[in-house]
Formats: C-alpha cells, structure tokens, sequence
C-alpha cells in the first residue's frame, strides 16, 4: 500500500513540473518558428495546461492488465476528465474567489461557455450505453480539432476589441528563449511526462486493487485532484495579478479540452466500459457545476462576478461530493 502511494506522489509532482517544463518549451520553439503570440497562448499553452490528463489518458488506454486481471479498461483516464472538471469549477475557482473575487467581462468566455454545454449533452448522450465506442471517440477528437481552429479564429477576429482575457493570455507567455534550450526543455518535459504519467497508473491501479474499489473512483478523485494542480496554481497567480479573466478562461478551456480529449482518446483506443455510478452522480454533479458557472459568468444582475460566497459555496460542493463519492 505505502509504495502504491509514493507512487501516485511521486507520479503527480512529476506530472505537473514537466508539463510546464514541456509548455514553456513548445511555446518558446513555436514562437522562435514565427507562431504569433497569441496563436501560440490559444493552442500550445492550453495544451499544455491540459497535458497531465492527456497523458494519463493515453497511457491508461495502452496498459497491460494487473496480474489475475483478465481484462482491464481506462478507468483512470474516463475517472479523470470527469472528476477534473469537478475539480475546476468547485476547488480551483472555489479557493481562486476565496482569495479575490472575480470579475468576468470576457466575450471570449461567454461564447465558450454553451460550447462547453454542447459538448456536455453530446457526452451524455455517448455515456448513455454505458460505452465509448471508437466512433465515438473519431468525433470527440474530430470536435477538439474544430474547436481549436474555431478558437484561433474567434481570438483573431476578437483581438481588435482589445478583450482582456485575449490581452492576459498573451501578456502571460513565457519569456523568449533560445532554440537549443527550448529544444531541451520539450524534449525533457515530453519525456517526464509520460514517465510520470506511467509512474502514475501503476500506483493508482495499485492502490485501487487493494483498497477494493473501482479505478474509476481513484481517477475521479486522487488522480483528478493531481492533475488539476495546474490549473489551481495558474488561477491564483492570475487572480493575484488582476487577470480574472484568464483564470476563468483556464477552467472553461480545460473542461472542454477534457471532455473532448482526455475522454476521445480511450475512446479511440480501447471503447471502454462507463461504470453506472458515472451517470448517477458524477455527471450531474459535473453538469450542476457548469450550470451554477454559466450563471455566475454570464450574471442575472449587472457584470458577471463570483464572489467569496459564491466560492465558499463551491468549495463546500467540492467538499460534499468528495465525501460522498469516496464513501
């Protein structure tokens, strides 16, 4: 049991140093190609951002079975983008209010947030067998494309009306850095990353096969909680510097990436098996949070806003689910 969970440590500090170590190279290599500043912030950097769950995700599709496990499926990588979005929308904007309320002007934001809805239904809908086909997967992943050239192409045309999340996301790209060092750093993050997302699914696996319950329940919460460092970190940071719009648009994002990616690519890979329970309670919980988002982002009355309240609130649901959802 104690090596399963140094494991799981060991396998998220990992996970989280090398994915900003391999963001911050590709954005430097893509830049010193030419890639303008806010392509760049737009795609590189919100991949990055969403590189733990990624590769956790594919390397929980390619796994080999625990001995005495005839047959085994992604139960971490579906338990993961799940509970991620769980995780953004209660702990990561719960705790970023609880340090500044937030104030959310962005259209950027307001034209993301029913894409998010969109995706969600279609989610549900694919969930509903209690099966990811891979054809399923071909059109979330197909999606995830569209939505990134939709994304360029709405931060292009937006930049002329000086939105400030478009403004943030630009001003927050890492410094410029020569060719080779950019080189080594993506070179060095890609290859931790999928080391530590490896470490990561064996001790995970590990530990759920000990403990008796589903890996779909560790991924939900262990896991989804390790990967969504990232995002809590980057929230707080911009929050403290007055860019409440990039830590909004760092959740919207992420979630949509999520659903779309982290859940396409088992999908592509393995088909797997959906556990009930997800439909039961993880879904709902995932979709009332994104409601209670939508409202507060888009406000009933004057600017949308989520005050420490409202933050004390989410942060109470994140509580509750947890305690819920583990016993």
């Amino acid at each position: 049991m104690i090596e399963h969970i140094a494991y799981i440590l060991v396998g998220i500090t990992l996970l989280v140093w090398s994915a900003d170590r391999f963001t911050d190279g590709a954005a430097a290599v893509a830049q010193n190609f030419g890639v303008s500043r806010l392509i760049v912030g737009l795609t590189i950097v919100a991949i990055g951002s969403s590189a733990p769950e990624i590769f956790v995700s594919i390397l929980d599709s390619i796994k080999t079975c625990p001995p005495g496990i005839d047959e085994c499926g992604p139960e971490v990588a579906i338990g993961n983008a799940l509970g991620s979005n769980i995780t953004n929308v209660a702990l990561v904007l719960g705790i970023t209010a609880l340090v500044r309320p937030l104030m959310i002007n962005s259209g950027m934001i307001k034209r993301e947030i029913p894409i998010l809805f969109v995706v969600s239904l279609a989610v549900l809908y694919f969930f509903w067998d209690l099966r990811l086909s891979h054809i399923e997967g071909i059109i979330l992943l197909s999606t995830l494309v569209g939505y990134f050239i939709w994304l360029v192409h709405m931060g292009i045309k937006s930049r002329s009306s000086k939105d400030r999340m478009l403004e943030e996301i630009v001003d927050e790209l890492p410094e410029k850095m020569s060719s080779p060092k950019a080189i080594f750093w993506l070179v060095l993050g890609l290859v931790l990353l999928v080391a530590s997302s490896k470490i990561l699914i064996v001790g995970a696996s590990g530990f759920a096969l000990q403990m008796g319950v589903s890996e779909t329940l560790i991924g939900l919460t262990i896991v989804a909680l390790g990967t969504s460092l990232p995002e809590l970190a980057a929230s707080i940071s911009a929050v403290l510097k007055n860019e409440h719009e990039i830590a909004i648009g760092n959740v919207v994002g992420s979630n949509i990436f999520n659903l779309l990616g982290v859940l396409g690519i088992p999908a592509l890979i393995a088909a797997p098996v959906v556990e009930r329970e997800i439909l039961t309670i993880d879904y709902p919980v995932m979709l009332a949070l994104s409601i209670a988002l939508a409202v507060m982002a888009y406000g009933i009355r004057g600017p949308g806003k989520i005050n420490r309240i409202e933050g004390s609130i989410l942060l109470a649901a994140f509580i509750g689910y947890y305690i819920v959802r583990v016993f």
